[in-house]
C-alpha cells in the first residue's frame, strides 16, 4: 500500500501522479498535516476487496486551497475524497450540493465528484450514531450526553448527531464557554426537542451535572500525547457512566483509565473511524463496503 503524502503540485497531471504505480489514484484524504491519517490502512483494502482498480492517497493540502485541490481531483477524474483538519468547514463551502446532515453539522467529511460537480457529506456524526450502539449496545435517542471539548469541530457534528437523533439533553463543556454558547443557541433554534446546557471545564459543579447524564464523551484532543492529564475530574465518572473518547491513539486515554477505575463502561474513537469510512466508502460505492475488511485494516495500523 503506498504511503506517500502527495502535493498539490502532483496534481498537474495523470502521469506524474501515478508514475510507477499499476493502479490509478481514484481516492484521497486530504488535510494538512495528512501523514498520520489511517485512512488508506481502512480504504486500500476495501478497492481491492471489490477488485476496484484505483488507489487511495493521502494529500496535503495547505490552508486556504481546499477548492483548488477539489477541483484538480474533480478534472482528474477522482471518484471523492475524505476531508480531515482543518478542512471541513473550507469543504462545504467549496461544494455544489450538499447533503442536509452536512449542512445541519456544518462541515463536511466526505466528497464525491458527481458530472463534474462536487457533492458533499458529512460521515462523523452518523458514524459516531454506530460506534454508540455497536459499542455499548444503546442509541442516542432519549440519551443524557456530556460532550468534552464541545467548541471543535469533532464536538460540534456529535452535538449535532445527538439532536439530530433525539437525545434527550446535551451538555456541552468547553474550556471558554463562547464557542459552545453560540452552537447552543443555533442547535436550540433547530431542534427544539433536545435541551442544551453550557458548562466551563472549570465549573465546580461539573462533576456533579456528569453524574446526571449517562454517556460522557472526549471530543477534545486532550490525550493524544502520552503524558496529558484528563480533561475532567476522576470524580466525574460513576460506575453506570458510558464513557467515549474520540481518540484512538493512544487507545487508553487518561480520560478513559480513570473512567475505568470508577467502574465505568469504556470505549476509544477506532470504531467512530470504522464507521464514518463505512459510511463514506457507501457513499463513492453504494452497498459495497466491507466492513470486515476494513476494520481489519484499520487494525493493522493502530
Amino acid at each position: 500500500m503506498n504511503t506517500d503524502v502527495y502535493q498539490l503540485k502532483d496534481l498537474a497531471s495523470r502521469d506524474g501522479l501515478d508514475a510507477f504505480h499499476d493502479k490509478p489514484a481514484i481516492l484521497a484524504v486530504i488535510g494538512c498535516p495528512v501523514a498520520h491519517s489511517a485512512s488508506p490502512a481502512m480504504h486500500q483494502p476495501a478497492l481491492d476487496a471489490c477488485g476496484i482498480d484505483g488507489r487511495y492517497i493521502k494529500l496535503e493540502v495547505p490552508v486556504g486551497r481546499v477548492m483548488e485541490a477539489l477541483q484538480h481531483l474533480n478534472e482528474l477524474g477522482f471518484v471523492g475524497a475524505n476531508v480531515t483538519v482543518p478542512h471541513k468547514f473550507a469543504a462545504l463551502d467549496a461544494c455544489h450540493k450538499v447533503d442536509e446532515a452536512a449542512r445541519q453539522i456544518g462541515a463536511v467529511n466526505t466528497i464525491r465528484f458527481v458530472e463534474g460537480e462536487i457533492h458533499g457529506w458529512n460521515t462523523d456524526g452518523p458514524g459516531f450514531a454506530r460506534a454508540i450502539e455497536e459499542e455499548f449496545a444503546s442509541r442516542l435517542p432519549g440519551m443524557r450526553v456530556m460532550i468534552v471539548g464541545a467548541g471543535g469541530g469533532a464536538g460540534q457534528a456529535i452535538a449535532t448527531q445527538c439532536a439530530i437523533d433525539g437525545a434527550q439533553r446535551v451538555i456541552l463543556v468547553n474550556r471558554t464557554l463562547e464557542k459552545i454558547r453560540s452552537l447552543a443557541t443555533v442547535l436550540e433554534r433547530r431542534f427544539s426537542s433536545t435541551q442544551f446546557h453550557c458548562i466551563g471545564l472549570d465549573d465546580p459543579q461539573l462533576c456533579g451535572v456528569a453524574r446526571q447524564c449517562q454517556l460522557l464523551i472526549n471530543t477534545s484532543s486532550v490525550g493524544l500525547r502520552p503524558d496529558d492529564s484528563s480533561p475532567v475530574n476522576a470524580s466525574c465518572f460513576s460506575p453506570h457512566h458510558w464513557v467515549y473518547d474520540t481518540i484512538y491513539k493512544p487507545p487508553l486515554t487518561q480520560f478513559l483509565r480513570d473512567a475505568v477505575k470508577q467502574g465505568a463502561t469504556v470505549a476509544n474513537g477506532f470504531s467512530m473511524l470504522l464507521h464514518q469510512g463505512v459510511l463514506a466508502y457507501d457513499i463513492w460505492y453504494p452497498g459495497r463496503a466491507p466492513l470486515d475488511i476494513m476494520r481489519a485494516g484499520l487494525r493493522s495500523v493502530s
